[in-house]
Parts: structure tokens; sequence; C-alpha cells
């Protein structure tokens, strides 16, 4: 364990990091999502690990938060500050592919591109058996950045990470 004064690298932050789950959806962590916007550095060498919430108002930032705290103290990094952004806006195009593919993995369609047209709108791959024969049950899923989906073919419903 190193002191809290020590500024580790941006690649030993991000790996820290990459090991905080998402409270809501714990198989993927903060960078998966793109939370965790990156690290940036103060004109003395400061590090601050800069953190977006999914939208204004979600229950889960203040965990978020203290999570990642949590973890930086946890492998000796005290002095690495925690700074929220909210601009530019957190987009579901920040979710990494490999974030992408854990959620698919996990049973959560993930979210079309917001470059699509039709958005999250368009049918999602059922998670469970692949078919595109779905539809939206209800736009409130099991947290409020997901709707409830239901495949037409295995009949199973499904959640699906909103577009934003």
């Amino acid at each position: 364990m190193v002191s809290g004064a020590h500024q580790p690298d941006d690649r030993a932050l991000l790996d820290v990091l990459a090991a905080v789950p998402d409270p809501e959806i714990p198989v993927v962590s903060v960078v998966d999502l793109g939370i965790v916007r990156g690290i940036a550095r103060s004109q003395n060498g400061q590090a601050e690990v800069l953190v977006t919430p999914t939208y204004t108002g979600c229950p889960a930032t203040e965990v978020i938060t203290r999570s990642i705290r949590a973890a930086l103290d946890q492998a000796g990094y005290g002095a690495v500050a925690i700074r929220s952004l909210l601009s530019p806006p957190w987009s579901t195009d920040m979710i990494s592919a490999e974030g992408r593919a854990k959620l698919l993995a996990y049973g959560i369609a993930p979210p079309t591109p917001a470059t699509t047209p039709a958005g999250d709108h368009d049918p999602a791959p059922c998670p469970r058996c692949g078919s595109t024969d779905t539809r939206e049950v209800s736009r409130f899923g099991s947290t409020p950045c997901k709707a409830l989906w239901q495949c037409q073919s295995c009949l199973e419903p499904f959640d699906r990470f909103k577009c934003h």
C-alpha cells in the first residue's frame, strides 16, 4: 500500500476504477459505463478523477462517488480528488464495447448508438435467444435508465438500456 500523497499514473487509477461496479448493474464498472470521463491533472500534478452522472437525479450518483472514493482510498490514493462534470452530459454512446458486451451477457439489451435515427425504438435483440422480434412493454424498467421489453419468440421479458 502506498501513502495517501502518492500520485499514481493515469493507467493505475483507471485500473482501480475499472473494479468499481455500477451499484444498479454490478456486472459493469463505472469505467465500462463511461461514468468515469478520465483523469485530469492540476498544475502541480495532483490527480483528479472526472465523473459524469448518467443523468441528473440518478439515485445511484452518490453511491457511485462513495464507491470511487473508497476504492481510491483502499488503493492508497487518498490524495486523488473526484470532480463531477455535468457538461458535456453523459450519453449511452460513452458505454464501452466491453461494457455493451457485459450488459448483453447479463441479460440487458445494450442501447442503440444515439447516432442511429430511430434510437431505442428499433427492435432490441433479445439477450436470451437473439431474436429481433421484440417490443417495448413499458418505458419504465427495473431502474430509471432502463425500459422493459419482451421477446416475441421466447416470450422472455428483459431490460433495455435507454438511449440518451
